[in-house]
């Protein structure tokens, strides 16, 4: 395993990684529609470089459009704007509008997505202009085979904690939206329960043991990452950015043993190895060699 020093280098540099250049962000088709995105060459991503042709279409879906609780209005120029306009760059109330990944433009009252174009405007699926905050968590385990620890090209063998999107079918970390207000550790906690053990299906006694028992259990968490995503849902005036950690079992007697049971946004979800040619929603991928980087682990 790493030294305490260098573990400490390696994590201050995923913690530092320079911004991810989106590739699943422009994507041909926008989520669940028939909307096309203008395509975006590698080279004309960055605003800095010249792209006199760009005009991308605007789409905002419908449900956002309907303005619930999580979403923002839909103000398209200042002169329309009859409510206050956001604060970007700050915490605006209990809403963060704060990037993890620094100060972002704003152009003509419209925020600007720091990674660059996606070949699309408005905010799509996403509520907020600007950046919309989720948490992740890694929740991983050794592999055991025969009483001893699986390797493979040397090095011990990791398994995670994967739930199966119903929106997409696409295998994905457990996590989701931080609700206004809300400490980050606490949404952690909250879409694991929901999405990996069903907890909207318990009573409201066993939802609260059950929020105890991992409370206790995820007190030991790691940040691996914070920052921008390349998600399939961005646009060039909204984006998703997340901060992941990991909850690593190390003896396979606590977390490993948890029931898994798929509720809320998941349909499917099970223990998986971790393993490059395991496809992930959005760059999970990514947190998932982070934690296999810090651990030593197959990857």
């Amino acid at each position: 395993m790493l030294s305490a020093c260098n573990r400490l280098q390696v994590r201050h540099l995923l913690l530092t990684m320079p911004l991810v250049s989106h590739v699943k962000a422009r994507g041909k088709l926008y989520p669940g529609t028939s909307i096309s995105r203008q395509p975006v060459p590698d080279d004309k991503v960055a605003w800095s470089v010249p792209f006199p042709e760009y005009c991308p279409p605007s789409y905002t879906t419908p449900v956002v459009l309907q303005m619930p609780a999580w979403a923002d209005p839909d103000y398209s120029t200042f002169a329309n704007w009859n409510v206050t306009p956001p604060k970007y760059n700050q915490l605006d109330g209990s809403v963060e509008r704060r990037s993890h990944t620094g100060e972002y433009m704003v152009i003509e009252n419209i925020p600007r997505n720091p990674c660059g174009r996606t070949g699309l405007l408005g905010r799509g699926l996403l509520g907020k202009w600007g950046p919309n905050h989720a948490a992740d968590s890694v929740v991983t385990r050794w592999k055991w085979i025969d009483g001893k620890v699986a390797k493979k090209d040397g090095k011990p063998v990791m398994q995670f904690v994967a739930i199966q999107r119903r929106d997409c079918g696409e295998w994905a970390l457990p996590g989701g939206m931080v609700d206004p207000g809300e400490q980050i550790a606490a949404t952690v906690k909250r879409e694991f329960c929901e999405e990996a053990m069903n907890s909207l299906s318990l009573t409201k006694d066993e939802r609260h043991k059950l929020q105890e028992l991992i409370s206790t259990i995820f007190q030991h968490g790691e940040m691996i990452y914070k920052g921008y995503v390349d998600d399939p849902r961005n646009t060039d005036n909204a984006w998703m950015e997340t901060v992941a950690f990991n909850f690593h079992d190390e003896t396979n007697d606590s977390i490993g043993c948890l029931p898994l049971r798929a509720g809320d946004d998941a349909k499917n979800v099970a223990w998986l190895d971790v393993d490059k040619e395991q496809a992930l929603y959005a760059n999970h991928s990514m947190l998932l060699q982070n934690v296999a980087h810090l651990k030593q682990a197959h990857w």
